[in-house]
């Protein structure tokens, strides 16, 4: 059923694609202020705080998920479909969340270049935004910090690999 009414949208999110329909004939809407194209944000996924991980891991697979990581024993896999990926959690945390692997493309390779976790930090801070758990600004390896959204949202951006300038280095000693 598809209901399009004069001065409302619908918005279907479906996990792997976004479907927006607009019908808006207000007046017009103050534009967004411009910001920075080149912050990279990482690898994108769902992070989905299930009650039993086995019937999660199950309902996926009959969606045609794979198994890409984790482990089932220590109650965290993580499943992809195409370039859709889904984490599965039993008992880390309350809710589900948005994530972001800076540092990390779908297939968990190192881009070169990429946005470090506390460049994003900092740059999101003079955006305004005020991280609920910080990074360390100073460190050099693994590093997390969680944002909500204004509907709040959690969005957690989890770096796995060391900072972008400390790779490279690392890689010049070989």
């Amino acid at each position: 059923m598809v209901a399009v009414m004069r001065n409302t949208f619908s918005l279907l999110a479906l996990l792997g694609g976004l479907t927006l329909t607009l019908s808006a004939t207000s007046a017009p809407q103050e534009e967004a202020p411009q910001q920075d194209p080149s912050m990279i944000l990482g690898n994108f996924s769902v992070s989905l705080a299930v009650k039993d991980i086995k019937a999660s891991r199950d309902f996926y697979l009959k969606l045609d998920f794979q198994e890409v990581g984790g482990n089932i024993e220590q109650n965290w896999l993580v499943l992809q479909s195409g370039s859709t990926t889904v984490g599965l959690f039993q008992g880390m945390f309350e809710d589900n969340l948005m994530t972001f692997n800076p540092g990390w493309d779908k297939d968990r390779n190192t881009p070169e270049g990429f946005d470090d976790v506390r460049a994003i930090q900092a740059k999101l801070k003079e955006r305004g935004i005020k991280p609920v758990m910080e990074a360390a600004a100073d460190g050099q390896g693994p590093a997390s910090f969680v944002i909500t959204d204004p509907d709040g949202n959690t969005i957690l951006f989890d770096q796995h690999v060391d900072h972008p300038a400390k790779i490279a280095a690392d890689a010049e000693m070989e």
